[in-house]
C-alpha cells in the first residue's frame, strides 16, 4: 500500500527538494529519512520543480535547523513545535545532534495531515501528534507552557494575511511566556516569483498572500523583539560554488541582494 495514497500535492514539494538537493549537494544538506520515502511519492510529484526552487526550499530547512539545534542545547529541558508541519523530518535529522538535551517535540497540522505522519513515521519516543487549526490555538492544550518552547512555522504563513498572523503570534505570545518563535518570509516583490513558481507546480489555488520587507517593523507590529534575521543562501553559495547551474547561483545572488527571502526569530515576550 503507498502510504502517501490521497495526500495533496503540495505536501510533496519541500519533500522532493529534501531529496533532490540530499542526493546532488549531501555535503550541504542530507536527510535520511526523506530518501527513504521517495519511494512511495507518486510520478509527478517533481512537477515544476528546478535547482533553484528546490535549493531555496532546503535553505530554509538548513537555517532552521541550526537554530533549533542552538535553541535545545541551550536548555535543558524545552518543546521544539512544527506548526504546520507537513511532511517535516526534523525529528530524524536533529535528534541525534543534540546531546543530553531533552527535546518534546511536537507536529501540528490539520487532520488529514496527521493522519498521514501517523501512517508515515508511527508513534514515535518523545513526539506528539496534534490534529487542528494552528491559528485556532487549541492545540497549545497539548503543549507544557512552562518549559522554554521554540515554535517553528514554515512555508505556511506566506498563505495568509498579515492581520491574521499578527493576531496569532500575538496569542502564542500570551500562551507562552518563555517562548520564542522562527519563521520564514517572503519580500513582497519575491512573491511575485514564489506564486508564478506554484503555478508552474500545478497547484494555482495556493497563492501566496503574505510577504515581508522590514522584518524590524513587522516584529514591532506584534509586540516582540526580533532576536535574528537571515538570509537563505550565504552559506549555500560559499560551500557549493560552481556546482550550482549558472541561473541557480544568478538567482541565489539577487535574492540575497534584494533580501527576498529570509528566516525570522523573535522572543514571544
Amino acid at each position: 500500500m503507498n502510504q502517501f495514497e490521497g495526500v495533496a500535492n503540495t505536501l510533496f514539494v519541500p519533500l522532493v527538494a529534501r531529496i533532490n538537493i540530499s542526493k546532488r549537494f549531501p555535503e550541504y544538506f542530507y536527510d535520511e529519512k526523506a530518501l527513504e520515502l521517495e519511494q512511495y511519492l507518486p510520478a509527478d510529484a517533481s512537477k515544476g520543480a528546478s535547482e533553484y526552487s528546490n535549493m531555496a526550499s532546503v535553505a530554509r530547512y538548513y537555517n532552521m535547523d541550526k537554530t533549533v539545534v542552538e535553541f535545545a542545547k541551550k536548555h535543558t529541558e524545552s518543546n521544539v513545535v512544527y506548526l504546520g508541519a507537513g511532511l517535516e523530518t526534523a525529528y530524524d535529522r536533529l535528534n541525534k545532534k543534540l546531546g543530553s538535551s531533552t527535546v518534546h517535540w511536537y507536529a501540528a497540522d490539520l487532520p488529514e495531515v496527521i493522519e498521514t505522519r501517523e501512517q508515515v513515521f508511527g508513534q514515535r519516543e518523545n513526539e506528539t501528534l496534534i490534529a487542528g487549526d494552528m491559528f485556532q490555538m487549541e492545540w497549545v492544550n497539548k503543549v507544557d507552557t512552562a518549559l522554554p518552547t521554540l515554535l517553528i512555522v514554515s512555508g505556511v504563513f506566506q498563505y495568509f494575511h498579515e492581520e491574521e498572523i499578527i493576531t496569532f503570534i500575538k496569542a502564542c505570545g500570551k500562551a507562552f511566556p518563555q517562548g520564542e518563535l522562527l519563521f520564514d518570509a517572503t519580500s513582497e516583490s519575491g512573491l511575485k516569483f514564489t506564486n508564478w513558481f506554484i503555478k508552474r507546480t500545478g497547484n494555482a489555488a495556493a497563492t501566496m498572500y503574505f510577504g515581508i520587507n522590514d522584518s524590524k517593523v513587522f516584529a514591532e507590529k506584534c509586540g516582540m523583539l526580533l532576536l535574528e534575521e537571515k538570509t537563505f543562501f550565504p552559506d549555500a553559495l560559499q560551500m557549493l560554488g560552481k556546482k550550482l547551474g549558472f541561473v541557480t547561483k544568478v538567482s541565489m545572488k539577487i535574492a540575497e541582494k534584494k533580501k527576498q527571502v529570509m528566516i525570522l526569530h523573535l522572543k514571544l515576550n
